[in-house]
C-alpha cells in the first residue's frame, strides 16, 4: 500500500458538497482516506475569476498504482460534472480539481503524470493544508 495525497479544489456549485462527493468518491475508488485538512477559501490562482475556492488535501492508503490513481481521479472529476481539464497553463472555474500531489516517495516525470506535483509548492492553497495533516512532508521540502 502506498501514502497518496491529494490536493482537491472547487469553485462553482455548492463547493462543500463538492468536496464532500469527492472525498466519498476517492474513499470508494482510490483507497482509504486516512487524513483530512481542513477546508480552505482562497482566490483563483492563474486565471481570474469572481469565484472562489475552497481547497483541501487528503492523505490515502492506496493499492492502485499512480497512473490508474490518475485515470480514477479524472474519471471522480467527471461523474461529479468537470467537463475540461486544464491544457497548456489555461485555467478555468471548476466544479472539482483533484491533483496528485505525493505518492509515496516516488518521482515520476511523463508527459501524463509528474510526481511530486510541479507547483505544489508555489501554491499556498497546497501547502497550508498539507503541512496541517503531514507537517514533516512540508518541512523536508
Amino acid at each position: 500500500m502506498a501514502a497518496l495525497y491529494l490536493s482537491l479544489g472547487t469553485n462553482l456549485g455548492d463547493r462543500q458538497a463538492n468536496l464532500a462527493a469527492a472525498v466519498s468518491l476517492i474513499g470508494e475508488r482510490v483507497g482509504t482516506v486516512q487524513a483530512k485538512s481542513s477546508v480552505i477559501e482562497t482566490e483563483p490562482w492563474g486565471f481570474e475569476s469572481s469565484n472562489r475556492f475552497l481547497n483541501m488535501v487528503v492523505r490515502v492508503e492506496t493499492g492502485l498504482k499512480p497512473l490508474e490513481v490518475l485515470h480514477t481521479t479524472q474519471e471522480i472529476e467527471k461523474k461529479l460534472g468537470r467537463s475540461r481539464k486544464t491544457v497548456d497553463g489555461e485555467y478555468h472555474d471548476r466544479i472539482i480539481d483533484i491533483d496528485i500531489l505525493l505518492y509515496d516517495n516516488l518521482v515520476m516525470d511523463t508527459p501524463e503524470l509528474k510526481i511530486p506535483h510541479p507547483f505544489m509548492y508555489q501554491r499556498s492553497f497546497v501547502t497550508e493544508p498539507l503541512a496541517e495533516i503531514a507537517p514533516d512532508l512540508i518541512k523536508e521540502r
